[in-house]
């Protein structure tokens, strides 16, 4: 597959214990099916998934480098990062596709400090507290702007 034709989903801290972690705030679902419906709903429209997770934000940085004119698009769980992150911002705004945001909670119903976002500025869209269904409505968002299949 081409490589123009892969959506980047970048996971930030903590996201590999999804299903553990505040199943409250954030559910039962695991990372892994989160990429497993990534997956799903790419091929839909014909596209692949590049997906990972890291809790260490110097990876996270140079993944998007790696990725920035590779990929079709992003799609963002900066997680904590998301609320400090001036380096994830700048990286983001380097890159040649489209993209989205995503949280699997309410971050704006959250504590003040979850409010601001330095990703937002670099999103062509922001999907919040749709749990992890968010990640394929974004992957379709990703597909919708670059002309994809399906």
């Amino acid at each position: 597959m081409n490589a123009q034709r892969v959506v980047a989903v970048l996971n930030g801290p903590n996201l590999n214990l999804l299903g553990e972690r505040e199943p409250e705030i954030y559910g039962h679902e695991t990372l892994a099916d989160v990429e497993a419906r990534c997956r799903h709903e790419a091929a839909r429209h014909g596209l692949a998934v590049d997906f990972r997770q890291t809790n260490h934000e110097g990876d996270f940085i140079d993944w998007i480098h790696e990725l920035r004119h590779s990929a079709a698009g992003f799609v963002v769980n900066a997680a904590g990062w998301t609320h400090t992150s001036i380096a994830i911002h700048d990286a983001l705004a380097a890159v040649a596709g489209p993209v989205v945001e995503v949280h699997i909670s309410d971050v704006h119903a959250r504590e003040d400090f979850r409010h601001h976002s330095y990703v937002t500025p670099v999103a062509a869209l922001v999907i919040v507290g749709h749990g992890v269904t968010g990640y394929e409505e974004a992957v379709a968002e990703i597909a919708a702007r670059v002309g994809a299949e399906g």
